[in-house]
């Protein structure tokens, strides 16, 4: 595969998983023994795993919307810097519905295999959301 299409490839993730909810397309975009190098608590093995955990995010954030803001590829790696937007509406992560709305900065490493996502690492500013939230208190907005 070329470094463009294993771009498309996350991109299509991007907006026909993330942004219109499709997980049915997991199917398409990933292999079936898919790894996640650094697991969201509670998300499971393989593209299955991947499909549940995001049905969870997906009733939590029923508005998350992904943008790529900068790709680079090199052999079967595609690294991309996103931000994200949702509104907390149910809940996520144990935590009720708050009703604000987050911006969060998120980092992904994805390794192509036979034209699928093979496996991949995720960074995210959780620490960010969680005071967007109103779960830990931002900076000078609480302690003593």
């Amino acid at each position: 595969m070329t470094l463009e299409h294993n771009k498309a490839l996350v991109r299509r993730f991007g907006e026909e998983i993330l942004n219109q909810k499709n997980l049915a397309a997991i199917d398409d975009i990933c292999r079936p023994d898919y790894v996640e190098h650094d697991p969201a608590p509670g998300q499971g093995p393989g593209a299955e795993g991947l499909k549940q955990w995001f049905g969870q995010v997906f009733v939590g954030l029923p508005d998350m919307h992904w943008t790529i803001e900068e790709q680079v590829a090199e052999g079967e790696h595609v690294m991309s810097r996103w931000t994200w937007r949702g509104t907390h509406l149910g809940e996520l992560f144990g935590i009720p519905a708050t009703g604000k709305q987050v911006t969060v900065a998120a980092w992904t490493s994805d390794h192509i295999v036979d034209g699928k996502l093979a496996d991949s690492r995720i960074i995210l500013d959780m620490f960010g959301m969680m005071q967007q939230m109103g779960i830990i208190p931002a900076p000078g907005q609480g302690g003593s």
